[in-house]
């Protein structure tokens, strides 16, 4: 519900394209602060729209570059590194 709704109210596009003048679908929400299992229960976390932002799934690798490698399918169907 609470996903829903902010995706409502930024209607539904990627924040960070639209930074740059780009007009993407977002599909995820995003927490700016991640959740863990000691802040997951803390509404001002997990709740919070000031938390949150709505991405494309490439600006959504971007933000987790630095932690974990992301993947997406080539038109070949072939996995390949994002960023």
């Amino acid at each position: 519900m609470c996903r829903n709704s902010y995706m409502d109210k930024v209607g539904g596009l990627c924040e960070e394209c639209l930074k740059r003048g780009i007009y993407t679908p977002a599909e995820i929400v995003h927490h700016r602060v991640e959740l863990t299992p000691d802040n997951i229960k803390d509404p001002t976390i997990a709740l919070s729209w000031s938390n949150l932002k709505a991405v494309c799934r490439e600006c959504h690798a971007v933000e987790h570059g630095a932690r974990q490698k992301r993947y997406k399918v080539d038109q070949n169907g072939r996995a390949v590194a994002v960023r």
